[in-house]
């Protein structure tokens, strides 16, 4: 099969991350590096649904590795999760030569590029897919890290360093908001780097009184008078539960929501250069003939993994790092 790649497409689609550009960079000059065009799919699976490309060289992705957000665009597509939508794209894969695609972004990218896949071998064509990684939640099963986890959460830090600034000077109460609809990792960590005095995550079912009432009331009593609360998305209305404080405790909290601003920013090392070996990566994959898989990180090494292995795959969610926290909060406390 790896003979017989000539031409391979990529696109970025879904939540956008800060290392996608170095990722798209990889893959182009890998693929040039092996003697194999490169076409760039604009505005995710839209693009090949709508024809809206972009060939790609070595000099059209310099300069790139440092930039936030994709060059290629992003966006979810609706049309797509129909076959008839799949059609399209897969027309428009046979009008450009298309012998493979690498869809960088997360589950749902995932799914997607493995259903054109199959509807392509029921139209007889051959498209072999690769997945990269890349979204700031770091929610991705069969991976141990996803590319712009590391740099949403120095963005985050950043912002929360600032805010205890002046909580401190005011002794106030700050609840921040970060990014994490179903997963706790991006606020665990954040939390553990700031000296949070309490963190909510999705995976630890909210107990009012134990999380929050009791870790600021042991804070008090050590002397401490101002309290920073990190709450990921997935637990709730940052405001809500300000109100709730300010009700259960009778101080006057100050609500910041992050919301996006956690996906921009020029990546970090660590994304850069994890992106630039999981593009590499994908486009070995199809060099070497190893059909429709995801790149993987597992302890620290780029691996593939069949997609649809990778699509059931869960990754454990680690309540030693919360037990971590706990310890490190105003002399510690036992995790119940």
């Amino acid at each position: 099969m790896g003979d017989n790649i000539k031409r391979i497409g990529v696109l970025t689609s879904g939540g956008d991350a800060p290392g996608m550009n170095a990722a798209v960079r990889a893959v182009v000059r890998t693929a040039v590096g092996q003697g194999i065009e490169c076409v760039g799919i604009r505005r995710g699976w839209n693009g090949l649904i709508n024809s809206d490309f972009v060939p790609l060289t070595g000099s059209s992705v310099s300069h790139i590795i440092n930039k936030g957000g994709t060059l290629l665009y992003t966006a979810r597509s609706e049309e797509f999760m129909e076959e008839a939508g799949r059609d399209k794209a897969l027309n428009t894969c046979r009008l450009l030569g298309l012998d493979g695609i690498v869809a960088i972004g997360g589950d749902g990218t995932f799914r997607g590029a493995l259903a054109l896949s199959r509807q392509a071998a029921q139209r007889g064509m051959s498209l072999q897919v690769v997945g990269i990684p890349a979204t700031i939640d770091n929610d991705i099963g069969c991976s141990y890290y996803t590319i712009g986890f590391d740099t949403a959460c120095n963005t985050a830090i950043e912002c929360i360093d600032k805010l205890r600034d002046t909580m401190q000077s005011h002794e106030r109460c700050s609840v921040v908001e970060v990014m994490g609809r179903h997963a706790g990792y991006l606020a665990l960590a954040v939390g553990i780097a700031v000296g949070a005095t309490a963190v909510l995550i999705p995976e630890r079912e909210l107990d009012f009184e134990r999380d929050i009432v009791d870790k600021i009331r042991r804070a008090r009593l050590a002397g401490t008078t101002h309290y920073m609360v990190v709450v990921a998305e997935g637990c709730g209305s940052a405001v809500e539960i300000g109100d709730r404080i300010h009700q259960e405790l009778g101080i006057d909290p100050r609500v910041t929501v992050l919301g996006h601003i956690q996906r921009g920013g020029s990546p970090s090392v660590q994304d850069r250069e994890t992106a630039s070996r999981m593009g590499y990566e994908a486009v070995m994959s199809l060099v070497e003939g190893d059909e429709n898989c995801v790149i993987s990180v597992q302890s620290g090494c780029t691996m593939r993994i069949e997609m649809e292995e990778a699509l059931q795959m869960t990754k454990e969610f680690h309540m030693d790092r919360y037990r971590l926290l706990e310890a490190l909060t105003n002399g510690g406390s036992k995790l119940k």
